[in-house]
């Protein structure tokens, strides 16, 4: 697999369980339980599009941090 492809997956994994650590401390301080099924698929969601935002984005910082 591609270093850049295992990378954005990888920042995907990381943005999903985010997501999930602060719905969790969301349900803790209100006392409101949001749904299983909405959480996986708010999870999924994030996940995916910081996968994808983190591809895109790849190259522009490469080339911001190449600067002198």
């Amino acid at each position: 697999m591609d270093p850049a492809v295992e990378s954005s997956l990888r920042w995907g994994v990381v943005g999903a369980l985010t997501f999930l650590v602060l719905v969790q401390g969301y349900q803790v301080v209100v006392g409101r339980f949001v749904g299983i099924s909405a959480l996986i698929g708010m999870a999924v969601a994030v996940g995916v599009c910081s996968a994808v935002l983190t591809h895109l984005l790849r190259p522009a910082v490469l080339r911001w941090n190449e600067r002198p």
